[in-house]
């Protein structure tokens, strides 16, 4: 009887099929992995704008309305814009609107508030309608 020797490895065609399906998954992994990572970066300009929560939750409540919680007034003062991710952030009647910069694609992060007088509480929404809305882009 002859000797058979077994040829050991992949044959062109195994090797070609495994390449092609780790493209087709990289194809999509890597746009998604891009937008995870500006969602993160996103969150900055969020965290930036809810420090500005309490202080005009506060001048709400002092002044049972939310006209003349603006930027510079006695319970907000200065805005400081100190996020790597943020352009601005202001106040206009109680109204909080933040900004990111281009490298989360200028997305607009705006909180409206709503008073109960009667509970003396403050309800935060975040506003969908706004141009270049976060949650249209799905950063927020």
């Amino acid at each position: 009887m002859p000797n058979k020797q077994i040829e050991k490895g992949f044959t062109l065609i195994e090797l070609m099929i495994v390449i092609a399906i780790i493209g087709i998954l990289a194809a999509v992994a890597v746009p998604q992995y891009g937008q995870y990572t500006k969602r993160a970066k996103f969150a900055d300009v969020v965290t930036q704008a809810s420090n500005y929560k309490i202080p005009v939750t506060e001048c709400i409540q002092d002044l049972n309305d939310t006209a003349g919680c603006s930027n510079n007034s006695t319970f907000i003062g200065p805005i400081l814009t100190t996020g790597e991710y943020l352009t601005s952030v202001t106040v206009v009647d109680g109204t909080i609107t933040a900004t990111g910069n281009n490298l989360v694609d200028n997305a607009v992060y705006r909180l409206i508030p709503s008073y109960q007088q009667l509970e003396s509480s403050v309800d935060w929404a975040v506003d969908n309608t706004v141009t270049d809305s976060c949650t249209a882009s799905g950063l927020c």
